[in-house]
């Protein structure tokens, strides 16, 4: 790796030990994360994700799951998946409690707006992360919420408990279904939008079907008030290629060929450059356009963004120009 890409990454990551790994259900481990020589953690907010950075490279996201008043430790959740990239299997497989991991500094793209009157969170399968942290606050606060999670069966519903025990009144605001048990039901996303109080913010989190859904339901509520986490890219990356990235600050200018992302070809031609999951959902890589019409492929930008042309999403975003000026 080029010097300049490593003092890059020293910068925004730092050292954690693994101090705990707990079951939470059928494939979901929690990892709980503390500085290697005590002390405190940088803070963070709930909503926040931190990247972990794999031995083979693989650099993945993972929500914050504990209370963020917490200083002392992360603790994120991960759910081996095995239809992903292999990034969830592999932390299962080779992480052990006291090994030394590189994370970076936590970033908060599922903001809770801690003001609401009333808060509506839909969890999905492992989406209930985010939102767990999200539930920690809002109780801490004495704020109103309800939550609505989905799981295949309570065995793979993870922190139940954790839920349970926030307040004995707790399952007045808790609203739990099985898809896969005796007489279980899918979530009812139109009527948990319809029946939502009007100033009320809503957020979900969880597989692209229900994430689709979830979107089509909410579409009459204003925009403002409707939050939305993507773990996994929604549409293939732009690899058509056949275009030039001129970069305005080096002053150089890359071809993009067939095949190859925006991020590809930078990465080949020897620059630096920032990013992540590489799927378009985290918004580590997103970049300022100068000049040029982005192809936009990422679930982290609003449609009002995406109109105006303004960034763009280098690790999947194309371009529909034969050229982009990009702030590089």
């Amino acid at each position: 790796m080029h010097a300049d890409a490593v003092g890059l990454m020293a910068e925004s990551t730092m050292q954690v030990r693994v101090k705990r790994i707990g079951y939470e259900a059928e494939s979901i481990n929690s990892y709980e994360l503390v500085a290697p020589g005590g002390g405190d953690l940088a803070p963070f907010t709930a909503g926040c994700h931190i990247d972990l950075h794999l031995p083979n490279g693989m650099i993945r996201s993972y929500s914050l799951v504990n209370e963020q008043s917490e200083r002392k430790r992360y603790v994120v959740a991960v759910n081996r998946d095995a239809e992903g990239r292999g990034g969830s299997r592999l932390i299962h497989d080779t992480v052990r409690v006291g090994d030394i991991m590189t994370i970076s500094h936590p970033r908060n793209n599922f903001v809770l707006q801690e003001n609401a009157a009333h808060s509506v969170l839909i969890a999905g399968g492992i989406g209930i992360t985010p939102l767990l942290s999200m539930i920690r606050r809002l109780e801490a606060l004495g704020r109103s919420w309800e939550l609505f999670y989905a799981a295949r069966t309570r065995f793979a519903a993870a922190f139940l408990d954790d839920l349970h025990a926030l307040r004995p009144s707790v399952h007045q605001s808790l609203h739990v279904t099985f898809d896969h048990a005796p007489l279980g039901r899918k979530l009812d996303l139109a009527a948990i939008v319809e029946g939502a109080p009007a100033e009320a913010h809503l957020y979900c989190c969880g597989p692209l079907s229900m994430l689709k859904a979830f979107e089509a339901a909410t579409t009459a509520r204003p925009a403002t008030h409707v939050h939305v986490e993507y773990f996994k890219a929604r549409e293939k990356p732009a690899a058509e290629g056949g275009f030039e990235v001129r970069l305005a600050r080096s002053g150089r200018t890359i071809t993009v060929e067939p095949g190859k992302t925006i991020l590809n070809a930078l990465l080949d031609a020897g620059m630096i450059a920032n990013y992540a999951c590489a799927e378009g959902v985290c918004g580590t890589c997103e970049t300022r356009v100068i000049e040029g019409i982005p192809d936009h492929r990422d679930q982290f930008l609003s449609a009002e963004e995406r109109a105006a042309n303004k960034t763009m999403m280098i690790c999947c975003s194309g371009s529909k120009s034969t050229t982009l000026v990009l702030d590089l």
